[in-house]
């Protein structure tokens, strides 16, 4: 068994577990289950570690783990290549590997399980960066998120929709969540492109240290050329001023989170852990409240990502 990282999940009364990221056995236990998160202070990570949990509380021989990641280009990468077993992802990401676009040359082999809940496109800048728009962001430091990231995708889309070469315009820095939030407190970035469920711990530790010192961006006026260039996937939102505690609400960009695996998991497997999601959902939005918003209604809606056969199964489809 390969060791890949070690980290601690987090959530609360989440069980602490060791970070794998392969399938195998394991002494006293059962088969792995290996799932590709985020970063740490995301809420992938979060949520990640409470499925987790529930799957080792309720399906009979099986372990899992919750691994943080790059997230969805590195988690897509990692099920196709079987270094794990289950990934969360964006659901842009996701329709790009299914139709090998963008971050894949080529259709990549993954199926959904569910549709979970929607994504929050969160620029923040410096306040005395003199940002009011993704356009003022031209010859700015800005942290564009992990390599590999879901986040990057948009931010560099962001940028592009803008009328900006993210190559030539900005300073572009590839960083964590953490590292973005260091460096912005740190003032070695002025701007931000974060994409995460409401709240991001990351988030609420930059907005509550900060303080009126950052500001949020709004981008209705990029979601257009967003939506003309790649589709439906973009879609208007609100940041609400309760999220972060800031003076008002925040116009924004959002796209649907994917739970995906690989096309040939067991039929059966897949339907239980389908079927998990709704049957602990409960116990799982005590771990983030963004698990409030996986609903049986959206969770199939996975297109143009196919849905597992064991999936379909669960659903009824």
């Amino acid at each position: 068994m390969r060791i890949m990282r070690m980290a601690a999940v987090l959530a609360a009364g989440a069980l602490a577990v060791a970070l794998t990221a392969c399938g195998g056995e394991r002494s006293g236990g059962g088969q792995r289950l290996s799932i590709a998160t985020g970063n740490t202070t995301g809420v992938y990570y979060v949520l990640g570690g409470g499925i987790a949990e529930q799957i080792n509380k309720n399906l009979d021989g099986y372990q899992a783990t919750a691994e943080a990641t790059g997230a969805s280009v590195e988690n897509i990468q990692r099920v196709v290549r079987g270094d794990s077993d289950i990934a969360f992802t964006l659901a842009d990401t996701a329709a790009d590997a299914a139709s090998g676009k963008g971050s894949f040359a080529a259709p990549q082999p993954i199926r959904a399980l569910a549709r979970l809940y929607d994504n929050y496109t969160h620029v923040i800048a410096r306040a005395d960066a003199g940002i009011k728009t993704v356009a003022d962001l031209k010859g700015k430091r800005v942290s564009t998120g992990s390599p590999n990231s879901g986040t990057e995708v948009i931010a560099l889309r962001l940028l592009a929709a803008a009328g900006l070469d993210p190559d030539k315009d900005v300073t572009r820095q590839a960083l964590s969540l953490p590292e973005t939030v260091q460096g912005v407190k740190d003032e070695t970035i002025d701007a931000l492109v974060w994409s995460g469920g409401l709240p991001t711990g990351g988030i609420t530790d930059l907005i509550t240290s900060e303080k009126d010192e950052v500001v949020f961006v709004p981008l209705d006026d990029v979601l257009p050329a967003m939506q003309r260039e790649h589709g439906q996937v973009y879609a208007a939102g609100t940041i609400p001023a309760a999220a972060y505690s800031t003076p008002g609400d925040v116009a924004t960009i959002v796209v649907p989170n994917l739970l995906v695996v690989n096309q040939s998991m067991d039929a059966g497997l897949a339907e239980r852990l389908t079927g998990l999601l709704f049957d602990r959902k409960a116990e799982l939005e005590k771990v983030h409240a963004a698990a409030k918003e996986i609903t049986r209604e959206n969770a199939p809606k996975t297109e143009p990502v196919l849905l597992h056969d064991g999936a379909k199964r669960y659903f009824g489809s």
